[in-house]
């Protein structure tokens, strides 16, 4: 007995040893509030992911985002999209993640809102003046009509006029800020850098009194034309919110899809700001898209790409006769395969069919699919997710996990 006891606190002692310490953590004062501790974790998952900041923090604009984008799948995109754009100014070997501090939800609210008509402006101006004069509060017409005319949208005469709705689209849905900070030797963090996602429309639904929804397209032109307008604005207000005056800003224009699309919409240019700087001076060209398998799109644009996966749905049908179809998306950078996703929606009658399959489609990936682009396939019935195979670029064997 006295051996077994020996054997079981040896056991114990050993695997406490090898177990990460979380003393190993960072703790660190946040310089905005100094009485709260904040946690660097040790561990970075990779290379290319930020450590982020403990306890999580949610953007002081949480939830704006669902309520603004149409789609949802652009929901995810945009978040994802941004970060991964920053990475060129802000190294995540270097630089922690937190997500958007200074831009409280009601400041993003009422950017999104339309400016106020010369008319309305002027009426909503004598009214704030009265109630001032009335409190015997001091009046500053000028910072009342800045207060006051917040909206980035264009303005509009006649909000139930479907002429003027169509000529006077709303192009802005949504502002999406993101931080990332520095650890100074005082053991506190700063922030650093700043990334700004401007989310445009590219079709405007709207409706009247009289009818609707309507629909009203917006060119890639004018959207940019637009975008340029609104990220000048953003960026002059950033540079008066206290703690962001000399901030280095990375802002990026994103283009949605439209409400029904299967594949989210993409990032169409960006910029980056220098420290100090209140100004843009260039823009650079972004060229990436999201593509749906199999499409028409797909064959015109992607021909090969098309033919490949054709050639996987065709041979994955042949032995799985209640096999229902492949949806795949494409994320393609400089018209470059960069990720390929594939969902295979199937039912199966038990786990050994489940890993039949699993094991039959691993086969046909490693024998069709080259391995210069991530791929990932999830296999699901209608219950839950069966089973995940996945590919980093470069590697030659994929994982395989079977969920139980």
């Amino acid at each position: 007995m006295k051996k077994i006891l020996f054997l079981l606190i040896s056991i114990l002692l050993f695997v406490t040893s090898c177990a990460p310490k979380i003393n190993d953590d960072e703790v660190l004062q946040n310089e905005k509030s100094k009485e709260e501790a904040s946690i660097v974790p040790s561990y970075q998952l990779s290379k290319n992911n930020y450590r982020m900041i403990l306890p999580y923090r949610p953007s002081e604009a949480r939830g704006v985002i669902v309520n603004q984008l149409a789609n949802r799948v652009d929901i995810d995109s945009m978040e994802e999209g941004l970060r991964r754009h920053s990475k060129e100014y802000f190294d995540p070997e270097k630089y922690y993640f937190e997500e958007g501090q200074y831009l409280k939800k009601d400041v993003v609210y009422n950017w999104l809102e339309r400016k106020l008509t010369k008319e309305e402006l002027e009426k909503a101006v004598k009214k704030e003046i009265a109630r001032l004069k009335k409190a015997e509060m001091t009046v500053n017409e000028e910072r009342i009509r800045e207060k006051l005319q917040l909206g980035l949208n264009p303005a509009i005469a006649d909000e139930e006029n479907k002429e003027l709705q169509e000529k006077y689209p709303k192009y802005l849905s949504h502002i999406l800020e993101q931080n990332f900070l520095e650890k100074k030797e005082d053991n506190t963090v700063q922030i650093v850098g700043l990334s700004l996602g401007i989310s445009m429309k590219s079709v405007y639904r709207f409706s009247t009194e009289t009818g609707g929804p309507y629909y009203k397209d917006i060119s890639k032109k004018k959207m940019l034309e637009e975008a340029n307008k609104i990220a000048k604005t953003v960026l002059e207000r950033v540079r008066k919110t206290e703690g962001l005056e000399k901030v280095p800003v990375m802002i990026a224009i994103y283009r949605e899809a439209s409400q029904d699309s299967p594949v989210p919409g993409n990032f169409v240019a960006k910029t980056y700001v220098e420290k100090g700087h209140n100004s843009i001076d260039k823009w650079e060209s972004i060229q990436e898209e999201h593509i749906l398998f199999p499409s028409n799109k797909a064959n015109e644009a992607y021909f090969d790409d098309a033919q490949l996966i054709k050639s996987f749905t065709d041979q994955i049908s042949k032995y799985f006769p209640n096999y229902v179809g492949v949806i795949g998306e494409g994320f393609y950078i400089n018209k470059e395969l960069r990720k390929l996703t594939i969902d295979i929606p199937i039912e199966f009658y038990g786990k050994a069919e489940v890993i039949g399959f699993t094991q039959y489609t691993y086969g046909v990936v490693k024998e069709l699919f080259p391995d210069h682009y991530e791929l990932e396939i999830n296999v699901t019935s209608s219950a839950q997710q069966e089973s995940l195979i996945y590919r980093q670029p470069g590697e030659k064997n994929p994982v395989v996990h079977i969920f139980h």
